[in-house]
């Protein structure tokens, strides 16, 4: 991915500047890569997160907050994110008998199933968005960007 060419510019760019344009335009790429995977199953990114981080609850509930925390993508709008799920039948929300100002959300067996469903195409498409990187190069850019 050469950024002067999509950005149709001669101009040389600081170095700085350039990095964090590079970074953003691989970061838009890999997104779109996973949108178009996930589209077939009429599921966003964020509502994968979402139905992911239930998965890994091993069937304790989370409340909005939890899963808010643990979001990629930090967003105001979770609630609707699960409601949309809900809607799908893929989570369900429950007030805590314990705590009534508590909501605990678990996944169902459905956003279960479409995970596993999921799971597969997805590995595959994110094994082709790296197979131009050699495990020791996998490793090296994620100790960089451990940096940030």
């Amino acid at each position: 991915m050469n950024v002067e060419e999509i950005l149709k510019t001669n101009k040389k760019m600081p170095l700085a500047k350039r990095t964090l344009i590079h970074v953003a335009l691989v970061a838009n790429k890999l997104n779109e890569e996973v949108s178009m995977v996930l589209k077939p199953f009429d599921i966003s990114v964020q509502q994968f997160n979402v139905l992911r981080i239930l998965r890994g609850q091993n069937g304790k509930p989370a409340n909005l907050s939890t899963i808010n925390e643990r979001m990629v993508t930090k967003m105001s709008n979770t609630t609707r994110l699960v409601d949309k799920l809900i809607l799908k039948g893929y989570v369900n929300r429950t007030v805590c008998e314990k705590n009534r100002r508590k909501v605990e959300i678990v996944i169902t067996e459905d956003g279960l199933n479409i995970l596993k469903q999921i799971d597969g195409i997805l590995f595959e498409a994110e094994e082709n968005m790296l197979k131009n990187f050699t495990e020791e190069e996998l490793h090296q850019f994620n100790e960089l960007l451990d940096k940030f």
